[in-house]
């Protein structure tokens, strides 16, 4: 989807790309002529005071990084939240885009819904966008294009999957909740977004998953992405029940930019837009 104002610039060859939750946003600026990432910075909301506005949060934000203020070529927001699904084209009907989340998510009459078109995977990504952070961007970064992070994750986990007929499970790991998305040579067979408290929740909903896709723990590979990392507790427990288990292959993605493995796990959204 596209804002648009009518600020015509020369071309410079850097693009902006923000990706935007209510914790927090985190960017990179992509040199074009080059394909390389030349800047990256994270930045997290103090959410213990509930009387900000999420505006406000992002005003304080963009004085304190005047590098979200420089000209760009391109600026690309990507709305991460779990209010998002897939709908294959041949059963899409613009007009009912609130019908397709109210099985995953609770819509609400006054709720904005959008799309993003898939056309590679014959599929729209239907989700609710963050309208007030939308605003506030118009007038800060002026014209830009948004799409949802699962869009992003999912088109690039299936471009991986090609040739490949064994079924994987994917888990991109968020803070509050998770993504399993499972793919089998190009094939979208399951995606679904998950909240959790504990590591025993985590790990319920793998193996229900996994049952419910006739998928073996002991012959699956599960990959992982997120802000998942090998000395924590998720980690622990998925290793005990899965037999076949890593984090996602990301050298690719690293002769981009000088991040870590890391860090290209935990961005692997952002730094692919």
């Amino acid at each position: 989807m596209s804002l648009q104002n009518t600020n015509i610039t020369s071309k410079n060859y850097r693009k902006l790309s923000i990706q935007v939750s209510l914790t927090g946003f985190s960017y990179c600026c992509f040199d074009t002529l080059n394909n390389i990432i030349t800047s990256f910075k994270e930045i997290k909301f103090d959410t213990t005071s509930k009387t900000s506005r999420i505006e406000d949060l992002f005003n304080d934000a963009f004085k304190s990084n005047p590098e979200l203020k420089n000209t760009y070529d391109e600026v690309m927001v990507i709305h991460n939240n779990n209010l998002s699904t897939f709908v294959p084209t041949a059963l899409f009907d613009e007009n009912y885009l609130g019908s397709y989340l109210q099985y995953t998510t609770k819509v609400f009459d006054t709720d904005f819904f959008t799309f993003d078109q898939i056309p590679n995977y014959q599929m729209n990504s239907v989700y609710i966008p963050f309208v007030n952070i939308n605003n506030f961007l118009i007038d800060n970064v002026g014209s830009f294009d948004y799409k949802h992070a699962n869009s992003i994750l999912v088109e690039k986990l299936l471009d991986n999957s090609r040739n490949n007929d064994d079924k994987k499970m994917i888990v991109n790991f968020n803070p509050e909740n998770f993504e399993i998305i499972v793919v089998q040579n190009q094939k979208l067979l399951l995606f679904n977004s998950f909240e959790y408290n504990t590591p025993e929740d985590f790990i319920y909903y793998i193996l229900f998953t996994a049952e419910q896709m006739s998928m073996n723990p002991e012959s699956f590979k599960l990959e992982l992405l997120g802000t998942i990392s090998e000395n924590d507790p998720f980690y622990a427990i998925a290793y005990k029940y899965v037999r076949h288990i890593s984090f996602m292959d990301v050298s690719k993605l690293k002769e981009r930019n000088s991040f870590t493995t890391a860090q290209n796990q935990k961005h692997y959204i952002l730094f692919q837009s």
